[in-house]
């Protein structure tokens, strides 16, 4: 009777042992999908950040003379008067 109980005292023991470490793991695969989440999520947060950033820049130049200049030049095809236009045929 008492050689019975030791054993299932023993049983019981590595149950519980099992248990916990099968926690444990399904536990560690958890935190390592929301850490790969979390890396995902401040990658987004650094590309939205420097996209602010030059956008902002954008804004604070969009009254200068030379970005006016610019943007004439590129996407409306303005030039000043007098001015020789080169133009590549190779495009």
């Amino acid at each position: 009777m008492k050689n019975l109980k030791k054993h299932y005292k023993k049983i019981l023991i590595l149950l519980v042992a099992i248990y916990t470490f099968a926690v444990f793991a399904t536990q560690q695969k958890t935190l390592n999908a929301y850490n790969s989440e979390v890396k995902q999520y401040e990658e987004k947060i650094d590309t939205a950040n420097s996209t602010k950033e030059s956008l902002l820049n954008i804004k604070n130049n969009v009254n200068s003379p030379e970005y006016i200049e610019e943007v004439a030049r590129e996407k409306l095809g303005m030039y000043l008067p007098n001015e020789k236009v080169y133009i590549d045929i190779a495009k």
